[in-house]
C-alpha cells in the first residue's frame, strides 16, 4: 500500500524549521510533521507518536491530519493563514505590517502594489492579528489567501 502521508523524520522536520528560521526567525515547532504530497505540511501536536501514526497508516490511509500549516514551493517555506497563527509569538522578522486599507484588499484577496525591497515570504500582520503569507518580488506582495477564505467585496 501506497502510503498517504509522510510523516517528516528529525532531519527533515529540522530542514523545515531551519527554513523558517531563515525566513521568518521562528526557532522550534512542537509537534509531527506531515507531509500530503509532493508540497503541503501538516503540523499534528496530538498525543499519537510518529510510530502510531505509522502504524496507522498501514491499516488504512490517512488522508489528512493536523491542521494545513505550510507549503513547500521552489525549496521555500509558506505559512498558511493557521501556520502563522500558530506560530505568531515566534515569527520575528520578515513581518509587514498592514494598515486597514491594506487589510481590506488583503482579505478580499488582492494583491499588494508595493515595493518591499525584498523577494521572498512576508508574515502579513494588520494589528495583532496574522493574516497569512504573501510573496514580495519587484512590484507587489502576491496574494495566497484561498478563494473560499476571501471576504467578498461588496460592490
Amino acid at each position: 500500500m501506497i502510503p498517504s502521508i509522510k510523516i517528516l523524520n528529525q532531519k527533515e522536520k529540522k530542514e523545515v524549521e531551519l527554513a523558517l528560521k531563515e525566513n521568518f526567525g521562528i526557532e522550534k515547532i512542537d509537534g509531527e510533521l506531515i507531509k500530503k504530497g509532493e508540497e503541503k505540511i501538516f503540523l499534528f501536536q496530538g498525543d499519537l507518536t510518529s510510530k502510531e501514526l505509522r502504524e496507522i497508516e498501514e491499516i488504512t490511509p490517512i488522508e489528512v491530519i493536523g491542521v494545513y500549516f505550510a507549503k513547500e514551493e521552489r525549496g521555500e517555506i509558506r505559512l498558511s493563514i493557521e501556520g502563522t497563527h500558530l506560530l505568531k509569538d515566534q515569527i520575528k522578522k520578515n513581518i509587514f505590517e498592514l494598515n486597514e486599507e491594506q487589510k481590506n484588499d488583503w482579505i478580499r484577496g488582492r494583491e499588494l502594489n508595493i515595493q518591499t525591497g525584498k523577494r521572498n515570504y512576508l508574515a502579513m500582520r494588520y494589528k495583532n492579528d496574522f493574516l497569512g503569507c504573501g510573496k514580495a518580488s519587484a512590484e507587489k506582495i502576491s496574494n495566497f489567501v484561498p478563494k473560499t477564505r476571501r471576504l467578498k467585496s461588496k460592490e
